[in-house]
């Protein structure tokens, strides 16, 4: 029998009483509820529109059912990998993990900017580490309740110092490679510091090439991609383009949350974080179209960074996004979110809510 949530009315009413609470807590209930109806949920192959042909593409390689997948932040243990898809996500990407466990900063650390319909993070890539993420996600391909892919988002663990991010960085990618039908390196978060550092095209060079060595030798490759920060200057952002196209690697995705509050209506806490949400949107979209004229098909893209409707969703396709990433979206929307994604998709365009 195929289980679904209650949708998008019954979350309206209930979204103004869950903004009233702080903002990691919810997620952890939401996550506690996912997780347990992960364990009895499914997914209609054939009669779900999310399973559309229509909608399916094959990048790198991987076929995905559709395009729009939950980007990196919100499961980031593979805790849930099931109930995303029955969600109608067309592809999940878990993580970011880290070669060590940690806890992340301190809270608070995750904040709503509902005037600007906008989320601020500074959690610090809490997680229960590479090896425990590899082994949740085993456990949900061993029990067959895997139907879309998987990619899993690596990060440098804090205490590593940057001079070693390669094998830390090396590390992650060993023991996930396996499990994961993509891999995401991750430079540009901008909580933990340095990190975003290692975006300079020397820095990057040095994680990329020992992890395509490894790939190589692999009986099976897998895809390889890197997630930008929409605050890299335009030609720096061509540069990493042009290197990751130079190193063999199989997409970009953009972007990360940024740093700038700009343009920002409402109240904002005081302190570092990233920004994702709306206030993304135009941002991330220009650097995507701005990549994609640059390196065109030597690269796949995926566009993030402010999706809240299809028409935002249609325009990042049109920037050269060949598959796309929301989850700030999905906080506001709540869990018809993509399912009204896709479904308007196959609608006449508004233009984008945000721009």
């Amino acid at each position: 029998m195929l289980l679904r949530p209650a949708m998008a009315g019954p979350y309206v009413a209930l979204r103004k009483a869950l903004f009233s609470m702080d903002a990691e807590r919810v997620h952890r209930l939401a996550m506690a509820g996912l997780r347990a109806w992960s364990d009895v949920c499914d997914v209609d192959q054939h009669g779900d529109m999310c399973r559309d042909p229509q909608l399916a593409r094959t990048v790198f390689g991987v076929t995905f059912p559709n395009p729009l997948g939950l980007a990196a932040g919100f499961d980031k243990d593979a805790e849930a990998v099931p109930a995303w898809q029955a969600l109608g996500f067309g592809f999940v990407e878990v993580g970011t993990v880290t070669r060590h466990p940690q806890p992340g900063n301190d809270k608070p650390r995750l904040f709503r900017l509902p005037a600007d319909q906008a989320l601020l993070n500074r959690l610090g890539f809490n997680n229960h580490g590479a090896e425990a993420c590899a082994r949740a996600l085993s456990a949900w391909r061993a029990a067959g309740r895997v139907h879309v892919p998987v990619g899993v988002n690596l990060g440098k663990s804090k205490v590593t110092a940057p001079a070693d991010a390669p094998a830390d960085y090396a590390f992650s990618f060993g023991v996930t490679a396996d499990v994961a039908d993509y891999v995401v390196v991750n430079v540009s978060s901008p909580n933990t510091p340095g990190l975003r550092d290692l975006q300079k095209t020397d820095e990057l060079a040095r994680i990329l090439d020992p992890l395509q060595a490894h790939n190589a030798a692999r009986g099976k490759r897998v895809p390889l991609l890197v997630k930008v920060a929409p605050d890299l200057a335009d030609d720096d952002a061509v540069a990493v383009a042009r290197l990751c196209a130079d190193r063999g690697v199989d997409g970009l995705i953009v972007s990360n949350t940024t740093i700038a509050r700009a343009g920002l209506q409402g109240p904002v806490p005081e302190g570092p974080g990233g920004v994702s949400g709306r206030p993304l949107f135009a941002r991330s979209t220009a650097l995507l179209r701005l990549l994609k004229a640059d390196v065109g098909d030597k690269l796949v893209f995926v566009g993030v960074g402010g999706i809240f409707d299809a028409d935002d969703a249609r325009a990042k396709l049109q920037a050269g996004a060949s598959l796309l990433q929301a989850y700030t979206g999905f906080v506001y929307a709540g869990p018809s979110f993509a399912r009204d994604v896709l479904r308007g998709l196959h609608a006449p365009s508004r233009g984008p809510s945000s721009a």
